[in-house]
């Protein structure tokens, strides 16, 4: 069967590939792509999908993935993927909210209280429209990276 995606690496990507593989750089997938891509390089040993997927313990289907991968994405593409443009979850304080648990937290503590507990600081939040609803685990991580 007549292969659909032709790979032809120029010196440079394959010199990039053959550092991945030597060092071990990056995740096993990482390396396994960079294998795969240095296998079925028509410059190079160009061994067919099937060989390559028994040498390195992948299906065939992932070959031809990772052929199909390089000539429509590139290679950085096909090496590190794309690059997610917003979080999963959107951030549920902006910066001035923040800014403003930071100071209600640097603030001494309400009367009965030693000092402000995350749940506590979560509460008052709320109770001041600081924010609409936040848990104490958002105070943490707010906290955490700010202080």
């Amino acid at each position: 069967m007549a292969k659909k995606f032709i790979v032809r690496l120029s010196e440079s990507e394959k010199a990039t590939l053959k550092e991945i593989v030597k060092n071990l750089k990056g995740s096993r997938a990482r390396i396994c792509r960079a294998n795969i891509l240095l296998m079925v390089d028509a410059t190079g040993p160009n061994w067919e999908d099937g060989q390559v997927a028994e040498a390195y313990h992948c299906s065939r289907r992932t070959v031809e993935n990772v052929r199909r991968r390089l000539v429509t994405g590139g290679f950085e593409f096909v090496l590190n993927g794309a690059r997610r443009n917003t979080p999963p979850t959107p951030k549920k304080l902006d910066g001035r909210q923040e800014a403003e648990i930071i100071a209600l937290r640097l603030s001494s503590p309400p009367d009965g209280y030693g000092s402000w507990s995350l749940r506590l600081l979560a509460r008052r939040t709320v109770e001041l429209n600081i924010a609409g609803s936040v848990s104490h685990e958002t105070v943490r991580k707010t906290l955490k990276k700010r202080l």
